[in-house]
């Protein structure tokens, strides 16, 4: 028997959240006006039209209640918390692994990284896994491996299909499995159904390998300007990596954009000076792998006792020569500018000059500082501010902080037990990223005035009116009243047919509700179901778990993919393009397996 009309709230729900889906689809507003006029139009709509039940300030509270959500602050704890290892280079060891690998073949880089993304999550959480990830890919990106943008959504896809595939995998699994145990069901274990999950894989790891970074454009913000490149001098160390070996032997380890300048003869000796050159990234790789400096040290100690002392972190800034500073035509040796500010200059770039002539001072020696020139100064903020002050410099924009690398043991032990207790079950996940948040904090890893760094105003607002329209679908019956539309057709369906359409039914709400949502609605639908066609419960509830999963094609089924949505440049439509194709494969795939597997 067909169900009767919805009722006009359940109407109206289904309204707003195609209305949002749209307007997000055409990318013509922001996702922040979108996620707001959704919540406003909630607010206003159930003010003048309550609830059956409820009051007007009932519904103003349903719409705001995404604010005050529990899954929201967890998302900005891991945020935080995630900050804290870019900060304190706590994943320098990890990202520099996965960039040789990317390095000797970037397709066989991104496969290694979907394999460990995949195997992670079968056995700890998916949120602690992507962001555990999440700050690697993104350094990758920033030292130019691979832009973050067509690795994320790969990335975070391998983690909730290795979710799907143990019942401890994620928290929605776990859900599912306990509803349909209150059914009646037989207990299922932590490995019941992983064999059709790793078979259903071998389908969908091709897909996000090889045709989904296709599929996602470079959202890299391009350069205005070419990359400065600075001019210094290399100090070899005594465990310089550089002391006693041939220049040729160490140049495959280093950036392809580091040049040396009168290359040395035969072996090189320890405190010997090299003249090279590069953009500071490359000279930060260069001075790492090489364990040389190009300050000398008892400056570079200096500024780490002020910074200690201080507690503020270490920055490096590029500064202009103006023409009326006393440093044109001195040389950094003679110029006195560490002993006089307690700063480091770390390289000098020329820029080519208006009549089309660089200026070559002597290739060998010191450059002679002129008008125009651009210093790279390591510093503290005041000790940086006062050298710009006395000596007419210009700061540019671009002002780097270095990482506090002497807490990212602690940060890191800090991410490590926040995702343990999360993983083992002792804590919930948002009480564990709290504390994690606050240690972060309290220890010094990230600092009060750097949260807003952290955090994503597109992200806060999305979450938030995420929370509002999954709560309108459930408590307005439309969810009710969409299960009773499916399950009376599903009698004129075969078994693959009815598996793929609880699947996709489930899906659909998981994409534009919650996991809670979906499993707390389509367990009962699904297990009623399969008693009133005389089917086997087993796959239905199967399907049901697989469909909560399948949570591709929205930024907002999920809250990793919110994650990664301002890492990496993401848009609504992204998620569509590369979600729909890979919820299609796996519906058609996992539905044949259930049926191969139980009928």
């Amino acid at each position: 028997m067909f169900p009767g009309v919805p009722s006009f709230h359940a109407i109206a729900a289904m309204v707003v959240t195609i209305a949002m889906f749209v307007a997000f689809a055409r990318g013509r507003m922001s996702t922040e006006i979108v996620s707001l006029l959704t919540i406003a139009v909630i607010a206003v709509g159930l003010y003048f039209f309550p609830l059956e039940g409820t009051g007007p300030t009932d519904g103003i509270q349903l719409a705001f209640s995404g604010f005050g959500h529990y899954a929201l602050i967890t998302i900005c704890a891991l945020m935080i918390m995630g900050r804290g290892l870019v900060t304190t280079g706590a994943l320098e060891p990890a990202a520099r692994f996965l960039e040789r690998v990317f390095k000797l073949n970037v397709q066989l880089g991104l496969l290694v990284s979907l394999i460990i993304a995949f195997g992670l999550s079968m056995g700890v959480n998916d949120t602690p896994v992507v962001v555990l990830l999440l700050p690697i890919f993104v350094s990758l990106a920033a030292r130019g491996v691979i832009p973050a943008s067509k690795t994320l959504i790969p990335i975070n896809a391998a983690v909730l299909i290795g979710g799907m595939a143990t019942t401890i995998g994620t928290s929605t699994n776990i859900l599912v499995v306990s509803i349909a145990g209150d059914l009646g069901m037989p207990p299922m274990g932590v490995f019941h159904y992983t064999p059709i999950v790793l078979t259903a894989s071998l389908f969908a790891l091709p897909y996000l390998w090889l045709i989904a970074p296709r599929l996602l454009r470079d959202n890299t913000v391009a350069e205005t300007h070419a990359a400065r490149r600075f001019r210094t001098r290399l100090r070899v160390g005594e465990e310089s990596a550089l002391s006693g070996q041939v220049l040729a032997t160490i140049l495959p380890r280093l950036p392809a954009d580091l040049e040396f300048h009168e290359p040395p003869q035969g072996p090189i000796q320890p405190q010997q000076q090299l003249t090279i050159s590069g953009t500071h990234e490359a000279l930060e790789e260069a001075m790492r792998t090489l364990k040389g400096e190009v300050a000398p040290a008892w400056v570079l100690d200096r500024i780490k006792r002020s910074s200690n002392a201080s507690g503020e972190d270490i920055a490096v800034v590029e500064m202009t020569v103006t023409a009326d500073s006393r440093l044109i035509n001195r040389t950094l040796s003679t110029s006195g500018i560490a002993d006089l500010y307690g700063v480091a200059v770390l390289g000098v770039h020329r820029p080519e000059r208006l009549i089309g002539e660089r200026h070559r001072d002597g290739e060998g020696a010191d450059l002679r500082i002129a008008e125009g020139d651009v210093l790279l100064v390591m510093g503290i903020s005041a000790d940086l501010a006062d050298f710009a002050r006395a000596d007419s410099l210009l700061i540019l924009e671009g002002v780097r902080e270095l990482p506090r690398r002497s807490k990212a043991v602690l940060s890191a032990g800090i991410m490590v037990g926040s995702v343990g207790l999360a993983s083992i079950g002792l804590l919930p996940i948002a009480i564990s990223a709290l504390a994690g948040a606050i240690l972060m904090f309290v220890t010094g890893c990230v600092k009060f005035d750097r949260v807003g760094r952290a955090l994503s105003a597109q992200v806060i607002v999305l979450v938030a009116a995420s929370i509002a329209i999954g709560r309108i679908i459930l408590e307005s019956g439309a969810a009710a009243w969409l299960g009773e539309v499916l399950a009376s057709g599903l009698q004129f369906l075969p078994p693959a047919g009815v598996l793929a359409a609880i699947m996709l039914f489930v899906t659909l709400l998981t994409n534009f509700a919650s996991n809670a949502t979906a499993a707390t609605v389509g367990t009962p639908i699904a297990f009623a179901v399969a008693q009133q066609l005389g089917m086997p419960p087993e796959p239905l509830i199967l399907a049901v778990l697989f469909g909560c999963n399948l949570c591709y094609a929205t930024p907002i089924a999920y809250q990793t993919n919110m994650l990664i949505m301002s890492e990496g440049g993401y848009e609504f439509r992204d998620y569509i393009r590369t979600g729909l194709p890979l919820v299609l494969l796996m519906v058609t795939t996992l539905s044949i397996l259930l049926v191969t597997t139980y009928m």
